[in-house]
C-alpha cells in the first residue's frame, strides 16, 4: 500500500489483487496475457488510466465499394486483425462449382456457392470480437441483414454503417446495434475510441 494520505489509482492486476499507483507518477506496465503481450497501461496525473485493447474486427456488407479500405486506412497503427468475406464478387459466386462440379440450376449453383462462403464468414465472425456491418447505398444487402442477425445471436458488439434513407427498413438491426454510423469515417472513430480509450 502507497503511503497514509496519497493519491492513487487502483490497477486490478488479477483476481482480488490490485496495484495502488500514486497519480502524480508516469508508470508503464507490461502485463503478460498467455502468448501475447497486452500494451502499455499509462497513469497520468489527471487519475485517469488508459488500457489500450487489442480487437478483431469482422467488416461485413457490400463488396462493390471501398469502405473497408478506407475504415483500415483511417485506423493505421491500431492493434486491430481485420476480417471480412472473399471480395472478388465471381470468385465468390462461382466458387462451390468451380470446386465441386457444375449445376444445372441456378439455385444449387448459388446453394454450392453459399455454403462454401459460410464456413468463412462464419468462422471469422465467432473470432471477431466486434462486428461491423455495412448496408450500402445501392445494392440491396440480404446477406449483410444475414450477418448482424448472425453476430447480434453470438452476442457479438455491433457497429452499423448505413444511410438515413435506409433507417426505416433496418430498425430492428439498428435496435440490437451498440452504434449506428453514416460514414467509414465514424466508424473508425468508434473502433479508435474502443481500441485506444481516447477521444
Amino acid at each position: 500500500m502507497p503511503p497514509s494520505g496519497a493519491r492513487t489509482v487502483a490497477l486490478r492486476v488479477r483476481m482480488n489483487e490490485y496495484l495502488f499507483v500514486p497519480v502524480h507518477a508516469h508508470l508503464d506496465i507490461q502485463v503478460q496475457n498467455g502468448p501475447n503481450q497486452v500494451p502499455d497501461l499509462h497513469a497520468t496525473g489527471k487519475d485517469e488510466v488508459n488500457f489500450p485493447m487489442q480487437l478483431s474486427v469482422y467488416l461485413a456488407g457490400e463488396i462493390h465499394t471501398d469502405w473497408r479500405e478506407n475504415i483500415i486506412a483511417a485506423c493505421e497503427g491500431l492493434a486491430i486483425e481485420w476480417y471480412g468475406p472473399v471480395t472478388d464478387h465471381a470468385a465468390s459466386d462461382d466458387c462451390g462449382v468451380e470446386i465441386f462440379g457444375a449445376e444445372d440450376s441456378k439455385f444449387w449453383h448459388d446453394r454450392k456457392g453459399a455454403s462454401l462462403n459460410a464456413v468463412r464468414t462464419r468462422t471469422a465472425i465467432a473470432r471477431s470480437d466486434v462486428v461491423v456491418v455495412c448496408f450500402g447505398e445501392k445494392y440491396k444487402q440480404w446477406n449483410a441483414a444475414f450477418d448482424a442477425g448472425y453476430a447480434a445471436a453470438l452476442g457479438k458488439p455491433l457497429i452499423v454503417l448505413q444511410l438515413p434513407e435506409h433507417d426505416h427498413a433496418l430498425k430492428e438491426i439498428d435496435a440490437a446495434a451498440n452504434a449506428v454510423a453514416r460514414t467509414p469515417s465514424e466508424v473508425a472513430r468508434a473502433l479508435k475510441y474502443v481500441v485506444a480509450g481516447k477521444l
